[in-house]
């Protein structure tokens, strides 16, 4: 058999593997692995598989392109559909308590946004000043649907670095 006649029957090596969804950092910062977030709901993945972020600022951006199919009245956090995945961008922990103080909402529900768009920023020092920590998570709400899902990176990120994949 010869080269192109291997190549035709894909016989020239290993088919790659589908790459799978992914997941971008919502901020520039460090990210941790989801066991080091610190909110056990979160970390034990009660919501999903995740990840968080350290963040160096307050800028919070879209993980990935999709709609926005959440806001809530708090403006902590948002969801995000896209792709068959159900994201959540959950900004700090616990601070639904702080209903709405501290957070600038730049999106609304229905919206689509694009890797990268700006979702909504987050006073630092003041999220700081109640309490809380400001780590900022991302989490695949319905990983159970996917055949796995895989944090790829940790450390240094900015906004849209490949942080997480979904394996369909």
């Amino acid at each position: 058999m010869g080269f192109l006649d291997k190549l035709k029957k894909g016989l020239l090596g290993e088919e790659a593997a589908p790459a799978g969804l992914t997941v971008a950092a919502v901020a520039k910062g460090s990210a941790i692995p989801m066991a080091d977030i610190p909110d056990p709901a979160f970390s034990q993945g009660f919501v999903g598989f995740c990840c968080g972020i350290e963040p160096e600022d307050g800028q919070v951006f879209s993980p990935v392109d999709g709609v926005v199919s959440q806001v809530p009245d708090t403006l902590h956090a948002v969801g995000i559909e896209s792709q068959g995945m159900e994201l959540l961008v959950h900004c700090g922990v616990d601070t639904v308590d702080m209903k709405g103080q501290g957070f600038t909402m730049l999106v609304k529900e229905g919206q689509s946004v694009k890797t990268g768009d700006p979702l909504l920023t987050m006073d630092l020092e003041v999220i700081r000043g109640a309490g809380h920590p400001t780590t900022i998570i991302t989490a695949v709400t319905n990983s159970d649907d996917f055949a796995g899902v895989e944090q790829v990176k940790t450390g240094p990120v900015q906004p849209g670095d490949g942080v997480l994949n979904v394996k369909k």
